[in-house]
Formats: structure tokens, sequence, C-alpha cells
């Protein structure tokens, strides 16, 4: 069928409609004339695939990549940088007036560039014939690739090198997935392995394959075999090979990030995410929560007499203790809902400020009724879904709360992910 595509969506389509039914399109922009088939009907939407583009938008432009289309990871590749950011920022503001928030600022883009920013990769490892692999969009099949636009350059020639030399290497044997990381300058490498084979089998295969890996890329600082437990919703560290961490600089601090543990991925805006969430807060007491290896726990620690970061994650909790040593803080290792319920049970004193940084799911009603309870000063919250932000942001509105300002942070070009901070007030 013919559609006119109207705008853009949260999930990278572009939303038409016929006979009044909404239709989701991937890879359209808005205003376009096209022609799709549907090949899913869901009841109150269909989903269609694209079959040609016939009224192009001035926007439209030629892809980066060999792989977009069929490669799952991006979806914007279609569309000029400024369109992309422009579509982000509309499905963001859409988003949060459908939840009925009142005054919403003006929310400020912060970009910087569109490829080569990601610092982290995870590919997948197909042993007949040998390849690093993606997935092909919405499905399971591997897809083979020998280069990613949106990635450092080290990670691309590691891509490049790894598929070279990859049937000669021990890596091929009982290795599922890798992941490469890298730090800013791209002079160092940590490396992530998964692997099915039991925790001595796992060590023997190290010991025999990272001289290789060493050998073909100089820049490897560490290597580590994690287990691949799919009931598990974490894996184990079985062995490593030199260091098992990384130093991650970023302005005049330094961030230890160890194998298992999450950093942000785009090199590029980690610093300006940092000032965004922290520039020009001071206090008493501030808690970071979903604090993870310290991004803002450690700058926070510079202007309040004390920090307290909240972390579940082990490995992220012995980052936290190297990156926050010689500074006021507290570090409490466990989750956000746990930890609020014991403030509110001990009547800690409401904190100046409170950062919370949750995965995608939000921060669900558990936390945001134990903050409106607690009731601190501020609140800063970084969001990777805007779905969950808005069901958030409402409460905590209804709680008392006013929307100060905020910011689209662009960690993900290319993609429809995007990266929001909210500042909120009591006043």
């Amino acid at each position: 069928m013919k559609l006119r595509i109207e705008k853009p969506i949260y999930g990278g389509s572009g939303l038409a409609r016929a006979e009044g039914k909404a239709v989701f399109v991937p890879f359209t922009l808005p205003g376009e004339g096209v022609e799709a088939e549907i090949v899913s009907d869901k009841g109150g939407f269909s989903t269609a695939e694209l079959k040609a583009v016939l009224e192009p938008s001035p926007a439209r432009t030629d892809p980066p990549c060999l792989y977009f289309g069929q490669c799952g990871g991006c979806h914007y590749q279609h569309a000029a940088y400024a369109t992309q950011v422009e579509m982000k920022l509309a499905i963001l503001r859409e988003t949060l007036e459908r939840v009925r928030i009142q005054e919403i600022p003006t929310i400020q883009p912060i970009t910087a560039e569109p490829l080569g920013y990601r610092n982290r990769l995870r590919l997948h490892i197909q042993r007949h014939p040998f390849s690093l692999c993606y997935k092909f969009r919405k499905s399971h099949t591997n897809l083979p690739v020998t280069t990613c636009p949106i990635a450092a350059p080290i990670l691309q020639r590691a891509i490049a090198t790894l598929n070279r030399e990859g049937p000669s290497l021990a890596l091929a044997e009982s290795v599922t997935d890798i992941e490469l990381f890298t730090d800013p300058e791209e002079s160092a490498l940590l490396i992530s392995l998964w692997t099915d084979l039991p925790a001595p089998a796992a060590k023997q295969l190290l010991g025999k394959m990272s001289p290789q890996l060493r050998q073909i890329i100089p820049e490897i600082r560490g290597i580590g075999i994690f287990s691949k437990e799919r009931a598990r919703t974490t894996s184990r560290l079985l062995a490593h090979s030199g260091e098992d961490f990384l130093t991650y600089p970023s302005n005049h601090r330094r961030y230890r990030v160890s194998l298992g543990s999450f950093f942000q991925v785009n090199r590029f805006l980690i610093e300006p995410l940092v000032d965004l969430v922290t520039a020009g807060e001071q206090g008493s007491i501030a808690w970071d929560l979903y604090a993870g290896v310290g991004l803002f726990s450690l700058p926070l620690t510079e202007h309040f007499a004390e920090v307290a970061a909240v972390e579940s994650s082990p490995s992220a909790v012995r980052d936290l203790r190297e990156n926050l040593r010689g500074t006021k803080h507290r570090i409490v290792a466990s989750d956000t809902a746990t930890f609020l319920r014991h403030a509110l049970q001990q009547r800690l004193p409401a904190p100046d400020l409170i950062v919370v940084d949750p995965p995608r799911a939000g921060l669900l009603h558990d936390v945001t009724d134990a903050l409106a309870k607690i009731r601190p000063r501020k609140i800063t919250y970084v969001s990777c879904d805007p779905s969950t932000l808005s069901r958030d942001l409402a409460a905590l509105v209804e709680s008392g709360y006013r929307l100060r300002n905020m910011h689209l942070l662009d960690l993900f070009p290319q993609t429809y992910h995007l990266e929001s901070i909210t500042h909120l007030s009591l006043d």
C-alpha cells in the first residue's frame, strides 16, 4: 500500500495511517510518501516493511554502513544527523506530553561526532566459517561484519584483525561472544570473552589464546573469560589474563572500569554528561543511586561534604571503592529500593541532591514513592528510555517537584536510543 509518514515514533519507525489505523514503517522519515507491505497486524496497529520511497524527504541521505537495514543495531542512518536529533527531541517531548506533564521546559540538545563514537562493542562469534557477527534485524541469525562505522577506529581495526586471524586462533574453539572496550586515547583494550565451558577448561582455553591475541593486537591490556549462563542475569568471571580493569580518564579524573562493569559508551560525550549532571551542584549531602563505577559520585565528592554511592553490582562496587578512595564518601552495596526503604526506616536526613541513573526499566513505583517521602531539595534524573522517564517524572511532579531544565544528550547517534538529563527541584 502507499502511505504518508506523519512522524517518528520511539523504536525507529515512522507512523502512517491506513483507514485510520496506525502503521509503523521502519527506515522512513516524516513527510515521505512510501510504498510498504503489512507484515504484522497487532489489532490496534500494524507493522510494515518498506518497499520503496516514492517521495523522499530532503533529509534522506546515504547510510555510511554497508550493513544498514540488515543489521539490527542502527535505525537512523538514512537520515541527516540534524534530522536524527530533531526526531529524538520530538519523540521525547511528545512522550512527556502524553502523560500530561505541565510546564515542560525547552529541551536542549547536546551532540558530538555521529560516527566513531563507541568505546565498547560486543560481537558474536561464528565458527564455520569464522567471523565476528552482529544479528540480522528482527532475527537471531548471525550477520558477519568486517567493520562498524559507529565504533572507535581502534575497535574497527580489531574487528578486521580478528576476522583475518580468527581461523588460526583458539578463540574459535569454544568462545561464543567477544567484547572490546577501549580508553579515550585508544591506547589500550580490555577484552571480554564468553564460553559454555566449565571453569577449569575455560582457564586452560584462556591460557592458550591469550598470547595469540596479544601478539596480533598489541594494545590489549587484559582479557577475561566469562560463563555463558542464560538463566542468570549476570555472567561469572571464570579467569583473566593481564589486567582485569581499564583506567578511563575523563576531565582531571581517572576511573577504574573492571571486566564486567558498566561504563558509558560514547567516548565524545562522557565529559559533557558528567558536567550536565554535577556542575554547579554543592551542599552537605548527595546520594548517587545506581552509581555504577562512580562516574557521578567522584565529581560530587568535590562539592559535597558527604556522598553516598549506592550500587548493587559486585564488580562495580569494587571499582567504586578504588575510584572514591581518599574522598568523603559512603558506599552502599545494595539495590536502590532497599537502600531507600532503609533510609526511611532510619529517618536519615534528606540529602540536598539525589542523582538517579536507572536502567531502561526506570525507577518504578517503589523508588518514586520513597523519593517523594524523603523529599530531597533537588533530583537529577539521567534516563535512557523516554517512556519510563515520563512515567517517573509524572509521579515526581505529582508529589511536588518541578522540572527545572532538560537536556537530550545524543549518546547513541544513528540509533533510536536517546539519553536525557532532567533537573527537578521542590522550589
